[in-house]
């Protein structure tokens, strides 16, 4: 008697759409499997310099990089390979180069560039949202594209302000300094108008700063946050300002306008394309099957 070979497990149908998802588009793919590879290499080496912390961001980004392919899979949504590839590209830039190679220090502009940049993807995310609503034949929306542009600005702003929260919490509360310090020569306060008549004091031409009787060798005052923070939010203020204006015009022209908004606007899986539910039709044709030859003939 043959035994019946056992049904494959949701976790294992489901680790095998995302193999077949990251295999999908062969430019995503090959992204992915150079970013991986670096990220390890990275993490060999951390390892023996004894840097566990930056093993910790590098295991952090090898999980961070099956994330398009996961969403992909679990919310059937079909990613363009220049955002799947895009994302691919910002974690490791934010995560490899950024924190383990000091990148956020040693290159000016590097934290700048990537808040720009994710301005723009949660701009991409946002749009994409209001989209796959206003084509879902089941609803009665029909969205204005001067809506969908605004709501894909307004969604990337807030995207971009919980993150300067999260910022502002480490700072505070684990004494990180995620909001990196900006060094100034001139300040502009109230505090110190001797009058408490609400003047601006102005103090320019600041070269040196002593705290408890030292100098901060830094040649000016030491600002903890406030610039970088705003400075952030204008980079991100520009990148969803520039997405959306292009979602604007792709929506406008309902999809004849060939905009940059194209190559980063998530689709609905079809059936060919829905990995996931391939296997388990096939998993449940194969469990048919057993059964009917099981299932004694009368």
């Amino acid at each position: 008697m043959k035994s019946k070979p056992n049904k494959p497990s949701a976790r294992k149908r489901f680790r095998h759409a995302i193999d077949q998802e990251l295999r999908e588009h062969r430019s995503s793919f090959i992204a992915f499997s150079v970013l991986r590879f670096l990220v390890i290499a990275t993490m060999i080496r951390q390892g023996f310099l004894g840097n566990y912390e930056s093993v910790f961001f590098c295991a952090l980004t090898i999980l961070l990089l099956y994330v398009p392919s996961w969403v992909q899979v679990r919310m059937k949504m079909e990613l363009p390979p220049a955002l799947e590839i895009t994302i691919l590209c910002f974690i490791f830039a934010a995560e490899i180069l950024g924190e383990v190679h000091a990148f956020y220090i040693r290159i000016q502009g590097w934290d700048t560039m990537l808040h720009t940049l994710n301005g723009f993807l949660a701009a991409a995310v946002g749009f994409s949202l209001v989209v796959i609503l206003n084509d879902d034949e089941r609803l009665t929306f029909d969205l204005s594209p001067v809506f969908m542009a605004l709501f894909a600005f307004c969604f990337s702003m807030t995207v971009g302000v919980l993150w300067e929260f999260f910022e502002f919490g480490m700072d505070c509360f684990f004494r990180t300094d995620m909001q990196k310090d900006t060094v100034l020569n001139a300040i502009y306060t109230v505090t110190l108008d001797p009058t408490a008549t609400n003047k601006v004091v102005a103090m320019p031409n600041i070269q040196e700063v002593f705290i408890n009787g030292e100098d901060l060798g830094v040649g000016g005052y030491l600002d903890i946050g406030l610039y970088d923070t705003m400075k952030d939010m204008i980079v991100n203020f520009i990148g969803a300002a520039v997405f959306s204006v292009a979602g604007f015009f792709y929506v406008k022209s309902k999809g004849k306008t060939r905009t940059m908004a194209q190559n980063f606007v998530p689709t609905p899986k079809t059936h060919e394309t829905d990995y996931l539910a391939m296997l388990e039709e096939q998993d449940q044709k194969s469990e048919d099957s057993d059964h009917e030859q099981t299932t004694p003939q009368s």
